[in-house]
């Protein structure tokens, strides 16, 4: 389908669709809900909610406001469980500075939660995928490792350290990183969750026409999640991703097959993959100090990741 007011639709598998309503303001829509990955009800309410407005900070947008979307079996729990659930979702739209303005539950046999969510930006402003230039630096706001550290909680084999620790991250806004991306200038933005790192930048790639070489060495990860890796403890969505992507990258270093299932693992409410000239970039660490540069955008062997040591 296709609108002269319409921005970014599904043409480039883009995180949210953005139309323009003025020559100020554009919309930014966009949905996510998914089944509980941590025991805390509360927590995986955080979780779901920050995971659904990541992709508003991902084009380059502020939330404005969320309806929720609700699965859950009322007959089977109590609904202290669904109250603690929608809690945790509006203690982070609160924090992202939306509103919470309805939504629409349905009884099922199994928890799911999420968020429906509209944003606005200029629509100058836009930060879609498929701006990647020759030159920009990649820069990855969290570390990976969610999906194999999950897999770990449900097998009951994850330390307490570790689950606090994706769970911190997990339940931390991508609003910092946004509003920085906005104030440097970015050529290209993606978040990361169920594609992996892989599949996202892949998306980069084939939107940009370009390339990129991945430094796999600097790969942010969890302390623990190359250990439970070790253990066989990957997610089948993380198998499923390696199968598909795996043709599109070349790999021209060593590096070891658990370290790779790290660079496809599955996340859920990960960070920020930006695209920016090496100037920004630098500009972009300081502002944001908990982020790596991870590669860079070549525009040879477009549409393909080669792996690198750095």
């Amino acid at each position: 389908m296709s609108d002269p007011n319409l921005i970014v639709g599904i043409e480039n598998s883009d995180d949210a669709g953005v139309y323009k309503l003025t020559e100020e303001i554009a919309l930014i829509q966009t949905v996510d809900f998914f089944t509980p990955i941590v025991d805390d009800p509360y927590m995986f309410g955080q979780i779901a909610a920050v995971n659904s407005m990541s992709d508003i900070y991902a084009m380059g947008g502020k939330p404005l406001t969320a309806m929720n979307i609700v699965c859950f079996p009322i007959k089977e729990l109590p609904g202290e469980i669904l109250k603690k659930i929608l809690l945790g979702g509006m203690e982070k739209i609160r924090e992202a500075g939306a509103i919470l303005v309805g939504g629409h539950s349905v009884e099922d046999s199994e928890i799911k939660y999420g968020l429906s969510v509209t944003g606005t930006v200029h629509p100058d402003r836009v930060i879609a995928n498929n701006g990647a230039k020759k030159g920009d630096k990649l820069i990855l706001t969290k570390p990976l490792g969610t999906g194999i550290i999950s897999t770990a909680i449900k097998a009951g084999m994850a330390s307490s350290e570790a689950i606090e620790e994706i769970t911190l991250s997990m339940c931390t806004l991508n609003k910092k990183a946004g509003e920085i991306m906005q104030q440097v200038g970015a050529n290209a933005c993606t978040d990361i969750t169920g594609f992996g790192l892989i599949g996202h930048l892949l998306e980069v790639l084939r939107a940009g026409n370009v390339g990129a070489i991945l430094y796999h060495d600097m790969v942010p990860v969890f302390s623990e999640a190359l250990t439970y890796a070790e253990m066989g403890l990957v997610p089948a969505g993380t198998y499923l991703n390696k199968n598909y992507y795996s043709c599109s990258v070349i790999t021209d270093s060593d590096i070891s097959i658990f370290k790779l299932d790290l660079l496809y693992d599955a996340q859920t409410s990960g960070g920020l993959l930006i695209s920016l000239p090496e100037e920004k970039a630098m500009v972009f660490k300081e502002k944001f100090k908990t982020c790596e540069i991870i590669g860079e955008i070549i525009e040879e062997r477009q549409g393909k990741i080669i792996l690198r040591h750095s």
